[in-house]
Order: structure tokens, then C-alpha cells, then sequence
């Protein structure tokens, strides 16, 4: 009987038409989502499982799926259902680390490339261009990350 109720529910909050959509401050629509995407309810903060990439690796290149220069510790493969391309993301858990040019990462990311492997909650960081590029961020590989994105780009991401 629950899960009937339950089923009654989601069906419901979901609308019967395909003009129906979630008002503006749907807290049933926003779990409902939430649920689906992996989001916290109305925001735009995912956890993902993160992994790292770097150029020479098989199948990685020097230009991003927008045809843009790959920026090491900025450049960020996601799924684009869930996190769409150009979008600008915040990973906390990356501020305060050394970048290449020995400066503090300031924990922004740009969401310009994609990969075989990003499916669902997952992202994968662009370390730079070998495999002892990687040491910075070994500690991150295959940890769950806070991603929140904090807004968009035009054209390539900021070197």
C-alpha cells in the first residue's frame, strides 16, 4: 500500500501533461529532482565521485570536447546531463592546493570536456600533462567531491 501511496505521489507532483512543470518553490518537485539528478533540493550543488585525467594518457588529447586548450587544475570532464558544458564549478575540496605556477587554487573549475567513462554523479579533473601531474590531486582520486555551480562561460575557459 506504501508503495502505491508512493508511486501516487511522484506521479502526481510530476504532472500528467507535458506543460505541467514545478512551481518556482516546490519542495516535492525539488526532492523529486534531487532524487533524479543527485542534487541537493534546490541547488545547484552536486556531490560527485571524481577522478583524475591528465595529456598522454590514452584517448586524452590537448584540446577539450569545445575544441579549447585543456588548462591544467582548471579543466573539468563531467557528464553534461548533469552538469552542463561551460558551466563554471566550485569544488571546495580543491581550494588551497598548489597549481602549476605554485599559487593557491582558488577551487574553480570549468566544465568544457567530456569522457567515455562521466556518467552520472562523476567528474574527472584535469591534472596537466603527464602522470606525475597527478600528485598534487592523488589524494582526491576516487573521493566524493562537493561540486556547485556558480555560473557560466562563453567561448574557451581562462587560462
Amino acid at each position: 500500500m506504501r508503495r502505491r501511496l508512493a508511486a501516487l505521489a511522484v506521479i502526481s507532483a510530476l504532472g500528467f501533461g507535458s506543460s505541467a512543470s514545478a512551481a518556482p518553490n516546490d519542495p516535492v518537485g525539488d526532492l523529486i529532482t534531487s532524487v533524479i539528478s543527485g542534487a541537493l533540493p534546490g541547488t545547484g550543488v552536486f556531490n560527485v565521485k571524481a577522478t583524475l585525467y591528465h595529456a598522454g594518457a590514452k584517448g586524452v588529447g590537448v584540446l577539450d570536447s569545445l575544441g579549447c586548450k585543456v588548462v591544467p587544475m582548471r579543466t573539468l570532464a563531467v557528464d553534461k546531463s548533469i552538469i552542463p558544458r561551460r558551466t563554471v564549478v566550485f569544488i571546495k575540496e580543491t581550494v588551497g592546493l598548489k597549481m602549476p605556477d605554485g599559487q593557491a587554487h582558488d577551487g574553480y573549475w570549468y566544465a568544457s570536456d567530456i569522457g567515455g567513462a562521466i556518467k552520472g554523479q562523476r567528474v574527472d579533473l584535469y591534472t596537466g600533462h603527464n602522470a606525475a601531474s597527478m600528485k598534487t590531486l592523488r589524494q582526491l582520486n576516487q573521493s566524493t567531491l562537493t561540486a556547485v555551480k556558480v555560473g557560466q562561460f562563453k567561448g574557451c575557459p581562462p587560462n
